[in-house]
């Protein structure tokens, strides 16, 4: 498992008209060819009466999956430059189908090319990218005179906070980087002057919003 890797949210889509043109771009995060196809398939078939419906996707862990279609298209103007935005963004388990009805004007090898790049990157801005971190839960258990002085100093460290239990005492469940689970439990130890009570528990990802280039 990789300690951490870019994609796409789950799904989403966006158009634009380009000389007359629709083209609708259409984002999926998939984890399987099975699903990149389906997923293809699915669009294929909501716009049966499209001009083309061109596609590329990349799955897995060391980007070792890697197809793209033209559907249709010259040769190199659609699928190629579909999943070089996607390799740009270096985006993991992701899918993209590009849908256009064509509007009566020819675009040309570079236009075509600019206009299939263009809309994949405008899906995907709106779909949105997250950054998945592998990270370790740990509960931290302290009394409340510290929650106030625990939850400021978090915030200027790469520890997320989770979430709070209040109960007798507090517990902050933190989530921590991977590799870094020994200088956290010594921090806290020596902000609570070894009075907190510090519990792992399962390391999972945590998904955290990247922002548009």
């Amino acid at each position: 498992m990789l300690d951490q890797y870019y994609t796409v949210k789950l799904q989403g889509c966006d158009e634009q008209i380009i000389q007359k043109s629709r083209f609708i771009g259409y984002v999926k995060r998939v984890e399987t060819e099975e699903a990149a196809q389906q997923f293809i398939q699915e669009i294929k078939k909501k716009h049966a009466d499209a001009t083309h419906n061109c596609s590329a996707y990349m799955i897995g862990e060391n980007d070792q999956i890697q197809k793209a279609s033209d559907d249709g298209e010259p040769s190199g103007t659609a699928g190629v430059p579909i999943l070089e935005v996607i390799k740009k963004r270096q985006l993991k388990d992701t899918a993209v189908v590009v849908t256009r009805y064509f509007g009566g004007i020819k675009l040309g090898a570079g236009g075509l090319i600019r206009a299939y790049a263009g809309t994949t990157s405008l899906a995907i801005n709106t779909t949105g990218v997250v950054e998945r971190k592998k990270m370790n839960q740990f509960l931290v258990t302290v009394d409340y005179t510290l929650l106030g002085k625990l939850e400021n100093e978090i915030r200027h460290t790469e520890y997320l906070l989770d979430h709070i239990d209040y109960l007798e005492q507090v517990t902050l469940q933190i989530y921590v980087n991977s590799g870094e689970e020994d200088s956290f439990q010594q921090w806290i130890i020596n902000m609570t002057n070894g009075t907190a009570h510090i519990n792992q528990g399962d390391s999972k990802y945590i998904e955290i919003d990247v922002p548009n280039p």
